[in-house]
Parts: C-alpha cells; sequence; structure tokens
C-alpha cells in the first residue's frame, strides 16, 4: 500500500530538531539567539538548518520575543482518540511558539459552543482561533468569530470563507481505501458514512463510490453513522442484517470500524477471513482492538499543528492575505494491518 504524494512541504522546525538530536525548544532558542544551549548543541543545531536548507518562521521568531499571544481553540468531537491526537498538536506547536491556549469545548457529539460562550472568548483578549472538526464547518461558531473579525484557521473544513482550511485529501484516500478492498477480491462493500453535516463525510462517500463506480461487477450498501462509536454500531448491524452482507465493511473513521468489528464478534464472524474491515484517521483506537486495523493515516496532529503555525503568521502578517486563506492539504497514508485479507473464492 502506497504512500500518497501530496505536496512538498519544507523543513520544519520539528525536523531541524530531529536532525540535530535535540528538543524543538532548544532549536527555537538557537534560532532566536538565547541563552540556556551549549556551544556544541549551538554548533549542531546550525549544521542541521544548514544541512536541511530550513528557513526559519518569522512568525515563530517575532512571536518568542513579543507579547503573550493568546489563541483561541474552540473544539467537540464524538471521537476521543481524534481529539487527544488534535490537541496534543496544538499543544506541542503552542509550546515552541510561546502561544498561550485558550479552550473552550463545544456541546456533546460536536455541538457547537452557545453564543454566550463565544463572546466571552472573543472578550478574553484572543487573537485568533483554531476549530477542529466539526465546528470548522457551524455557521453559528463562523458567524461569531467572523463578527469579531478574528483570523482562524479549521482543521478538516473545506472553502470556508475568511479562514485557513488545513486537511487532507479525503476523497482521493477513500478512493485509495477502496480500491485496495477491491484488489483483494471484495465485489459487495459496505460503507458507514459519518457526520453529514461535515464536509469531509461527503468527500469520503465520494472517493468510495468513484472507486466502486470504475470497477465492474462491484456493488456497494450505505448505512449512516456519525462518527461515533454507538452509531458504528447501528450502522453495522444494519449492513450485516442485509439479504446479501457486504464481505467488506468501510467506515468512515476508526471509532465506527472498530465498532463494525464488535458487532462482527458478537456474531461470530471472524474478521478478517469472513469480514473485512478498514477504518479512516489512524487513531489510537486502530490498535487497541483486536485485529488492529487497516486505516488511513491522517496526520492529525500534524494537521492541528500546521493550523496553528498558519494562523501565527497571519496573526503576524508575515504571509500575503490571499497564501493565508487558501486551503492547505497535507499527506495521507494507508496502513495495512491486520483487519483486511483475500476475499476466499467460492
Amino acid at each position: 500500500m502506497a504512500k500518497n504524494s501530496g505536496a512538498i512541504r519544507g523543513p520544519t522546525i520539528i525536523d531541524v530538531a530531529a536532525q540535530a538530536g535535540v528538543s524543538p525548544m532548544t532549536v527555537s532558542r538557537v534560532i532566536n539567539d538565547r541563552p540556556g544551549v551549549g556551544p556544541e548543541t549551538r554548533q549542531a543545531v546550525n549544521e542541521a538548518i544548514r544541512a536541511l536548507g530550513y528557513t526559519p518562521n518569522v512568525a515563530a521568531r517575532s512571536l518568542v520575543t513579543s507579547a503573550e499571544l493568546r489563541i483561541g481553540v474552540v473544539y467537540s468531537n464524538p471521537s476521543a482518540a481524534f481529539m487527544s491526537d488534535f490537541l496534543t498538536g496544538v499543544f506541542e506547536e503552542a509550546s515552541i511558539r510561546g502561544a498561550r491556549l485558550i479552550l473552550l469545548r463545544g456541546g456533546e457529539g460536536g455541538l457547537a459552543p452557545s453564543p454566550a460562550e463565544l463572546k466571552a472568548l472573543v472578550a478574553s483578549g484572543i487573537r485568533g482561533v483554531i476549530l477542529a472538526p466539526p465546528l470548522g464547518e457551524s455557521p453559528v461558531v463562523l458567524r461569531a468569530l467572523s463578527k469579531a473579525g478574528l483570523p482562524m484557521a479549521a482543521v478538516g473544513a473545506y472553502g470556508v470563507e475568511d479562514a485557513i482550511c488545513v486537511r487532507i485529501d479525503d476523497r482521493r484516500a477513500a478512493h485509495e481505501m477502496t480500491r485496495e478492498l477491491i484488489a483483494l477480491g471484495h465485489r459487495h462493500l459496505g460503507f458507514i458514512l459519518g457526520n453529514p453535516n461535515q464536509a469531509a463525510s461527503g468527500q469520503r462517500l465520494a472517493g468510495f463510490q468513484d472507486a466502486v463506480r470504475e470497477a465492474p461487477g462491484v456493488t456497494m450498501v450505505i448505512a449512516q453513522g456519525d462518527f461515533s462509536f454507538a452509531s458504528g454500531l447501528a450502522a453495522a448491524e444494519q449492513l450485516l442484517d442485509t439479504p446479501a452482507p457486504p464481505t467488506a465493511i468501510f467506515a468512515s473513521n476508526d471509532d465506527m470500524a472498530a465498532a463494525a468489528v464488535s458487532v462482527a464478534h458478537r456474531r461470530h464472524l471472524d474478521v478478517p477471513r469472513e469480514l473485512t474491515v478498514v477504518g479512516f484517521d489512524d487513531t489510537p483506537a486502530a490498535v487497541t482492538l483486536w485485529p488492529p486495523l487497516t486505516t488511513v493515516h491522517q496526520p492529525v496532529r500534524k494537521l492541528a499543528a500546521e493550523a496553528l503555525g498558519l494562523l501565527s503568521a497571519a496573526i503576524a502578517r508575515t504571509a500575503p492575505d490571499d497564501q493565508a486563506r487558501r486551503e492547505h492539504v497535507l499527506d495521507h497514508e494507508i496502513i495495512a494491518r491486520q483487519s483486511t485479507a483475500v476475499l476466499p473464492r467460492a
């Protein structure tokens, strides 16, 4: 299973740290000529910068020496594993940039915070906001923040006006995963759709349908989910109760794929010999069940970190407005584990 060849990105401060064998904070100290770094370490960092051709981020340098930068983080997602990765990415990047995060959690299941809560966040003195999916596409949230004139970065969102959107190519990723299932010999595929209010859900469904239509003799059946484990249970039951159950199920995230595996176990179906199951995201949930899931790796931590970096640059006005507003698409990868198998011939 091949890695997607997306746009090539330049080296980051994290790459320099890995090359030099130090922490990103140490690299930041060297770049900003701050004390506390020995001469040998400083030399190693400078050599790594030259070897990688790294250009220090002007926004990051200014933030270290300027007044405290306050960034709002608005989040709510039915997948705890996804949110853990997202928040880790934001926290790590904020520590490098010296930014202070002001967190605002929405309601259960991806519901937006109330208008009063959003108003209080704006009044707290933040200079920009990062939005976790699905809130990057929430009309309530976007309307409140746009009215306040705050720069925004939305992870996993598509075409949000006046916001930086950082995501992967969901349609392409789903298309590639579906082609893998077809290559294994599966001719009747099930698909569990994510939250219908998120553009990424529609993109993943479209990629799945594209691949099915391209393959003669392949059929599909679709069940609605909402990215939660509970919805995955109901959707998997629905798919397996059809007169001709699918031999492979592609769930739009790992939580719903894990639910499909649970339903299969309850029905005494062997995964993957009798039912192949694949997911999307590559969260910790993918490797905490048996068998471990074959899944699409979405670099959630990197997406979140990239969003904070781009937002910081927009706030510092070190990037042109058109560059700050355009969509940024990172690489994905298909990760093969033990939940897939070649379909035995009848």
